[in-house]
């Protein structure tokens, strides 16, 4: 999506380690309409698909997951990676092992918000190695829900994560994928 690219050119940072700074508009400070324009792109995409739930992951991906669901009309739940008081007892968990944090996270999702019912839209900011896509996929499994695919916003295409998931037969819609960067910038894969 030549929009996100030319935001990512624009504003994002390639910092230490490369990690792509893209918290002035995405997953710190959300510009709402912007965003909001990416949600309707995934809606375009998924809009034949009888999406029934949107599921993300606490917390960068909650913005996205919103302004995407008002698309659909549909709830956004949202994998917590801290237990509280308000969830407990009958959850669904996954692992996940955070690279950003360099730790594993047990993410709880209430039994009640997730159904065999459902036909669910993972939405999430970033696929690099995807550890956190695929905790969610366990939890959709997990609750005999089915998953129409997954939505995400910037994909590393240089790490593994994206093949990994398509090589399970999910569809992953990637609006921005990256092939390469460093200090010096940002290539992406040519959209097809």
């Amino acid at each position: 999506m030549k929009l996100l690219e030319d935001r990512i050119l624009k504003d994002g940072k390639v910092g230490a380690g490369n990690v792509l700074k893209v918290d002035s508009f995405l997953n710190h400070q959300i510009d709402v309409p912007f965003l909001s324009e990416l949600g309707g792109e995934f809606y375009r995409r998924y809009r034949n698909d009888g999406i029934t739930k949107i599921l993300t992951i606490e917390a960068s991906g909650i913005g996205i997951a919103c302004l995407t669901a008002a698309y659909f009309g549909v709830p956004v739940v949202f994998a917590k990676k801290t237990p509280t008081n308000n969830i407990s007892g009958d959850v669904y968990t996954a692992e996940v092992y955070s690279y950003t944090h360099e730790r594993t996270y047990t993410i709880r999702l209430s039994r009640e918000f997730l159904t065999s019912d459902d036909r669910v839209l993972i939405i999430d900011d970033f696929l690099a190695k995807g550890s956190a896509l695929l905790a969610l996929l366990k939890l959709v499994h997990d609750a005999g829900a089915s998953v129409a695919g997954a939505g995400i916003v910037i994909e590393k295409a240089y790490q593994p994560g994206g093949g990994i998931v398509r090589a399970q037969g999910v569809r992953v819609e990637s609006l921005a994928r990256i092939a390469a960067m460093d200090e010096s910038g940002v290539a992406f894969v040519p959209e097809e």
